[in-house]
């Protein structure tokens, strides 16, 4: 596999770069290699390295992350399947525990291992759906695999009415001591209990349905449903459907990470969308209508006479549906890809040439033809 490029790189911009220099970059190399325009092997994947290097830098928190942390920042997996990321430091328990490990001493009155009811972690899901399906919101149904407290036991891992007891060795803490000299002085460490395994009770009558762990591993499908408008990377939350807790502690939840293919036609920004659509340079003279293709269906525009060559139209309200009443809905862009006759018969160059004349003739009038000229020579 290819190694990663920075973004700044990919996208032809510094680091300071301002939002607007960030849209503009990624707009101009998303028409240069969109699939439908560009028909080079390479385009497909040079369109894919452009949008995932603006997804990240026009987010201010997904940048900031970027930026200190690199691509470890914003990779999805880099926070594991327990979706903790960067500044969760859980897992390592109390201070006074890891010095009391290491040099003996400490606080003996430390934290101690978790024996009450304990969330179970987390899961992450991925699926991919079509960009329409995002623009307008489906249902899938998917196959799971989760942990469900076990309905006989109801999570305790015992039998209805027969309970538990302290565990002996630990009394109830789940946790031991060791102590060891050593030439630095004396070593203490704090390991679960191998009695009860870390929970602080001993289940003499386990449940028959479940073993005594308190919970059930279940295969099944659901359905989702996908809001409309749904971007590309952001999560669904599903309850409960996640890994099993302890000691009678709910299940975690389920994330599922929705992944969005990109369409041949449209390119989404934000609420707004971006499509390209083909005209001829006399269409764009003398102006014309034309049917331009929307998420929604078709749509006529009318192109004015004398409209410039690197205009782009405006569709209010023909973007991507706001989901809340914090964002406004968004619009379409109209891209004009406007077309050069490569050969004309000698009929066409005749009235072309009257056509130029006329307007070289005209006071104070520049040449239109000179100004089409120009701009392809960019």
């Amino acid at each position: 596999m290819a190694e990663k490029r920075d973004y700044y790189e990919v996208l032809g911009v510094s680091r300071n770069a301002s939002d607007s220099e960030i849209k503009s970059a990624y707009l101009k190399l998303a028409k240069k290699y969109h699939p439908d325009v560009n028909k080079d092997p390479d385009a497909p994947a040079k369109f894919k390295e452009a949008s995932e290097a603006y997804e990240i830098l026009k987010d201010k928190d997904k940048r900031a992350r970027y930026d200190q942390f690199g691509f470890a920042g914003v990779d999805p997996q880099a926070a594991g399947a327990s979706g903790a990321g960067f500044g969760d430091f859980s897992n390592f328990g109390d201070f006074g525990d890891i010095f009391s490990q290491f040099f003996g001493g400490g606080s003996r009155g430390g934290a101690r291992r978790q024996t009450g009811p304990v969330k179970g972690n987390d899961q992450v899901m991925r699926i991919r759906i079509s960009f329409m399906d995002a623009i307008k919101g489906t249902k899938v149904e998917i196959p799971i695999q989760y942990d469900d407290a076990c309905d006989h036991c109801h999570g305790s891992g015992s039998e209805p009415g027969s309970g538990s007891e302290t565990c002996p060795h630990c009394h109830g803490t789940g946790t031991i001591r060791t102590q060891q000299r050593t030439i630095f002085g004396v070593m203490e460490q704090q390991s679960a209990c191998p009695n009860c395994h870390g929970t602080g009770k001993i289940i003499r009558n386990k449940c028959k349905k479940c073993g005594g762990a308190g919970y059930l591993h279940v295969k099944s499908k659901i359905e989702v449903n996908i809001p409309a408008g749904i971007a590309d990377g952001e999560q669904i939350r599903i309850q409960g459907k996640g890994l099993h807790g302890y000691n009678g502690g709910p299940s975690g939840d389920l994330y599922i990470v929705v992944g969005v293919q990109a369409d041949n036609s449209f390119i989404r920004d934000g609420n707004d969308i971006h499509v390209t659509i083909p005209i001829s340079v006399i269409d764009l003279i003398l102006g014309t209508k034309i049917v331009v293709p929307t998420v929604y269906g078709q749509s006529d525009v009318e192109i004015k006479p004398g409209t410039a060559v690197d205009a782009i139209l405006r569709l209010r309200g023909q973007g991507i549906k706001a989901r809340s009443n914090y964002n406004n809905n968004g619009d379409q862009y109209i891209h004009l890809d406007v077309k050069m006759p490569s050969k004309l018969t000698a009929e066409e160059r005749e009235a072309l040439e009257k056509v130029k004349d006329i307007e070289t003739k005209k006071p104070g009038n520049s040449n239109v033809f000179e100004k089409v000229k120009s701009f392809f020579k960019k």
